[in-house]
């Protein structure tokens, strides 16, 4: 044992004479999470943290799909047509239909989405939406161009 730590000793003094560890990324500050209590998942949430990731990956299926069903009507108020609010409905539908079938994870009530009930919401938010909002102005008639004094003179036929 002490032949190997004298070779890894040199090695470090030789990078240290060579400079190898000047200049190196964090230097001269605090190491991050020094002074708090340990936390088993602290890799978990430094990943989800550096990646910016959102923390709803963390939760169990069941909990998910409770809160996609929540937010249904913010997912759908930008869509265009009547068809794409069906078509994100059918979507999620699948996706809790595929849990129905093989529950895992903790005993939570998740039912399919009403598609009828979502497209009358998204109907009424975009009526409510169109009376608030004025109507536009219609544009302008395009201008003609002005006849300015750049144009060539004419001469006059002799």
């Amino acid at each position: 044992m002490d032949r190997w730590d004298a070779t890894v000793e040199a090695r470090i003094r030789t990078a240290q004479e060579r400079g190898e560890f000047d200049n190196l990324p964090g230097m001269g500050k605090p190491i991050p999470g020094r002074g708090q209590p340990y936390d088993e998942s602290w890799w978990i949430k430094s990943f989800l943290e550096r990646e910016a990731l959102p923390t709803d990956l963390l939760l169990p299926t069941p909990l998910l799909l409770r809160r996609r069903i929540e937010q249904v009507p913010a997912e759908v108020r930008d869509l265009p047509t009547e068809e794409s609010v069906r078509a994100f409905v059918a979507d999620l539908n699948t996706e809790i239909v595929a849990w129905l079938r093989t529950p895992t994870g903790p005993r939570v009530v998740v039912r399919p989405v009403n598609a009828d009930d979502v497209v009358r919401r998204w109907r009424s938010e975009r009526q409510a939406a169109a009376a608030a909002s004025p109507t536009p102005a219609p544009p302008a008639p395009p201008r003609r161009p002005r006849r300015g004094w750049w144009l060539p003179w004419r001469r006059r036929a002799a």
